[in-house]
């Protein structure tokens, strides 16, 4: 795909992933790399009586996995390089519980050149969690492309 295609696509759905599981093993290596290790996070058993009933994904863990999703849930321009300039905002929502399904769906916010070859664009990203109404999280991501 070419900007000048992606550009027409601004204020629309951009792409929407397939269910991914996330399991405790991927919490538990979540918590190691962090160094976060929460019960609510990696102890099922003194979870369960705690505020969720059961493990839940760091929040930070579910941000992460935007970058799986832009990976295999948006066809990306054909650009020299993709960098990640950040976000305007992150809201976490709704906890994801371990052993639930979640996806994600890109709406393209803004699509604007910098200067020659130098792209931003703003993505407003939400994670479905399957069979809850309310997202895991909502976020405006920005994306620099280098045509």
């Amino acid at each position: 795909m070419e900007l000048a295609d992606l550009r027409e696509k601004v204020g629309q759905n951009v792409g929407t992933t397939d269910w991914f599981v996330m399991d405790q093993a991927r919490i538990d290596a979540f918590a190691d790399c962090t160094e976060d290790r929460q019960f609510i996070h990696v102890d099922p058993e003194a979870a369960k009586a705690g505020p969720f009933g059961g493990t839940i994904a760091h929040g930070f863990l579910t941000l992460s996995m935007l970058a799986r999703f832009l990976q295999t849930g948006f066809e990306k321009p054909n650009v020299k390089a993709t960098i990640n300039y950040g976000f305007d905002k992150v809201r976490f929502l709704t906890p994801v519980h371990s052993g639930k399904r979640i996806r994600g769906h890109f709406n393209l916010k803004e699509l604007t050149e910098k200067r020659p070859g130098q792209w931003v664009m703003t993505v407003e990203c939400t994670v479905e969690i399957e069979g809850t109404e309310k997202p895991a999280l909502i976020a405006d991501w920005i994306l620099q492309f280098l045509a």
